[in-house]
């Protein structure tokens, strides 16, 4: 984006000084850098906090407005401290500052200071961040972490740390989180916005505000003489007056305060998307801008100009228009698959072994295509590009989807923003009206199958022609599939022997077929028998390991001894060795969405053959729990016959996100579903 993001075609001035900030708060600011409480240094004051590694001890940061260089820009200044209490809280003493750059225009960092305290024989001791602890770190080519390290961190230590960003880019107003990983005991955030801005504040989280305040009061700015800005222009923005070379601007100006207190550390959940997307926080989207006398001018963003953007942007659609270099490879695949979806598959295969993915995810190419496939690595956005522009060589209907990963953060179907994407795959027209998404990235990754990172609702389709661009789901027709049908036979000291036929599906197979490419067989099936105590596995073999969209299937024989003497009265709990043994669930409460990513499905059919003369005297009852709204189903059936005792049980998750509202009864579902698993079969061995 342009340094003059706010072009002013009818007022034409020059920005000289920096502007007179008046009084806007009556509030003292809740921390002074340099100045510690002696009270953080005694232990007593963290007892509440002892599970913690750190706190953060007071958070303060501000936004305002001022001119330099010829504009507005934004300067926001911050001062943080935290006390360490463990070792494994050493990490909050490196500190990243996210900064942005485009073109010649970037933000910088100024007034960085850092001091760590630490109490010595009852003195307290003062050291000084060294200037050469700080470096930049690259993320992309826009984005910058400048990162800085304090010294001399121990258990007990207080850290603080001081900078200011002075940025150019109006729309990049600081956004500030009032939650993280630890205790915060004060965060506040201020911001004074003049009126000539509009910014929209987007607030998340489920934590209250202790301050929410919000005052009026003045600014003001001075401008050089010239063009459309006269007497009659700034008075109509309010107060103004003029001068030989210079015209003064009183603006009204919006003074926010926002406070939390007493914050708890954010705590990571099963199944869930990244932290930020719950965290509490407030975000800043600059939505448009109104000079004195000008009409309103919006400036945010529309999906119609970020689609027209992406499709012309030449790392994204412009590289799908320099395909062709791939005619001989595809001349061979489209003559011998004339069905289009096998012949999908087989360009899907063919980019999946040509280019390997080189672990960095964005939606934007390093590149030409060209030289991704002749240096046979690239980004997923290198590597997904290749495969669209081979699609559409072959014949086929392909086109872009951008979206944002699991770990990226939620998208907002509301909120245009280009900064919502940073992936691209396939999406795939077939006949039949059948539409499937696919990415190449994934060595095992088969056709028509999206990486779980990449299953995070909805993508944005881009299609060619105005107004034809769409928004698709991401809710893969895969699931997690785990099926055992095992039979086994019993001796009368409680030792086993059995044949097992495992099959993963689905996401399952795909998590099962890395591991098993990381670990090989061997080492597979050692860690697997470790998790059954006094499990021996003589024989096992694998199936489908390389077609990919099939089940990978397992079947191995087990031994496991028994006692050592005959005892005649068996206890068997076998469902255990085969399903989950704890509920992933353990908290009471949860206060957001529980993202599976897929649905699940898990099947065990146990066969057991009982030792010659035992019978069963005591069996679990079958059950059925069902999850409300048709979320899902968990049976258990279990019947014998002469010798014989067969158990079946079986759990469908029907849905991949469930609700905050919805955790209760799935907690329940799951503690429900282990204890019925873990009932036992109680054998007697007949007078």
């Amino acid at each position: 984006m342009p340094k003059n993001l706010l072009h002013r075609s009818a007022l034409t001035l020059l920005l000289l000084t920096g502007a007179s900030q008046l009084p806007v708060f009556g509030q003292a600011d809740p921390i002074k850098f340099g100045k510690p409480d002696l009270a953080d240094f005694d232990a007593k004051n963290f007892v509440a906090d002892s599970a913690a590694e750190a706190v953060v001890l007071c958070d303060f940061g501000r936004t305002r407005f001022e001119t330099g260089s010829g504009d507005f820009k934004l300067v926001f200044e911050r001062v943080t401290r935290i006390k360490i209490l463990k070792k494994s809280g050493y990490d909050w003493a490196i500190v990243k500052v996210p900064l942005y750059k485009k073109g010649s225009n970037e933000e910088k960092i100024s007034a960085l200071r850092g001091f760590t305290y630490n109490m010595v024989n009852g003195q307290l001791v003062k050291e000084k961040m060294a200037s050469d602890a700080t470096f930049m770190e690259q993320q992309t080519t826009n984005n910058f972490i400048r990162k800085f390290t304090l010294p001399n961190v121990r258990e007990g230590s207080v850290i603080e740390y001081t900078y200011t960003v002075n940025s150019d880019f109006l729309f990049n107003f600081q956004d500030w989180q009032f939650q993280h990983y630890i205790p915060v005991r004060w965060s506040e955030y201020r911001a004074a916005i003049p009126e000539y801005f509009d910014y929209k504040q987007l607030f998340q989280g489920y934590e209250p505000l202790a301050v929410q305040e919000r005052t009026e009061g003045l600014t003001q700015f001075s401008f050089s003489q010239g063009g459309s800005f006269n007497e009659g222009t700034a008075m109509s923005g309010g107060s103004g007056r003029t001068g030989p070379s210079s015209t003064t601007v009183t603006p009204r100006v919006t003074n926010y305060r926002w406070a939390m207190k007493q914050v708890p550390g954010f705590r990571n959940e099963p199944f869930m998307t990244t932290s930020k997307d719950y965290v509490a926080r407030v975000d800043f989207e600059l939505a448009g801008y109104q000079w004195p006398g000008q009409a309103y001018e919006s400036v945010a963003g529309s999906w119609q100009k970020i689609d027209d953007e992406l499709l012309n942007h030449e790392n994204l659609g412009s590289q799908l228009k320099r395909g062709g270099f791939l005619k001989a490879e595809l001349a061979a695949i489209t003559a011998q698959h004339t069905d289009p979806a096998a012949r999908a598959a087989a360009v899907h295969a063919m980019v999946r072994k040509a280019v390997k993915h080189n672990g960095t995810d964005w939606m934007l190419s390093t590149g030409s295509l060209k030289r991704t496939y002749d240096q046979h690595t690239g980004n997923s956005a290198d590597v997904n590009l290749l495969l669209i522009a081979a699609l559409r060589d072959a014949g086929l209907e392909a086109n872009p989807v951008v979206l944002s990963t699991r770990s990226h953060g939620r998208l907002t179907e509301t909120m245009p923003l280009m900064s919502s994407f940073n992936y691209v795959v396939a999406h795939v027209a077939l006949p039949g009206n059948q539409e499937l998404l696919a990415d190449a990235t994934d060595a095992l990754l088969p056709f028509g199958m999206l990486p779980t990172r990449c299953l995070s609702g909805t993508g944005r389709l881009l299609l060619p022609g105005a107004g034809k661009s769409r928004w698709v789901s991401l809710t893969p027709a895969q699931r997690y599939v785990n099926y055992h049908l095992v039979h086994l036979t019993m001796d009368e000291r409680g030792g086993m022997k059995g044949k097992v036929h495992r099959e993963n599906g689905g996401y399952a197979g795909l998590d099962q077929r890395e591991t098993l490419e990381k670990k090989g067989e061997k080492k597979f099936m050692e860690d697997m028998a470790k998790t059954h105590e006094g499990w021996s596995i003589p024989a096992y073999a694998f199936k489908e390991r390389e077609t990919l969209h099939k089940p990978l299937t397992l079947d191995y024989e087990f031994t496991a001894p028994g006692a050592d003497a005959p005892t005649p009265t068996l206890y068997l709990n076998l469902v255990r060795h085969f399903s989950a043994e704890r509920n992933p669930f353990v908290h009471e409460d949860r206060r957001f969405p529980v993202d599976f990513a897929a649905p699940y499905d898990e099947t065990v059919q146990l066969n057991i053959t009982l030792p010659a003369g035992y019978e069963p005297e005591d069996m679990p009852k079958p059950t059925a729990v069902k999850l409300p709204e048709d979320g899902g189903l968990f049976t258990y059936q279990v019947a014998a016959s002469p010798g014989t005792i067969q158990i079946m049980s079986r759990m469908t998750l029907r849905r991949a996100v469930y609700s905050a509202e919805e955790y209760t009864y799935l907690r329940e579902f799951y503690s429900r579903m282990l204890a019925k698993q873990a009932e036992q079969i109680v054998l007697k061995k007949k007078s």
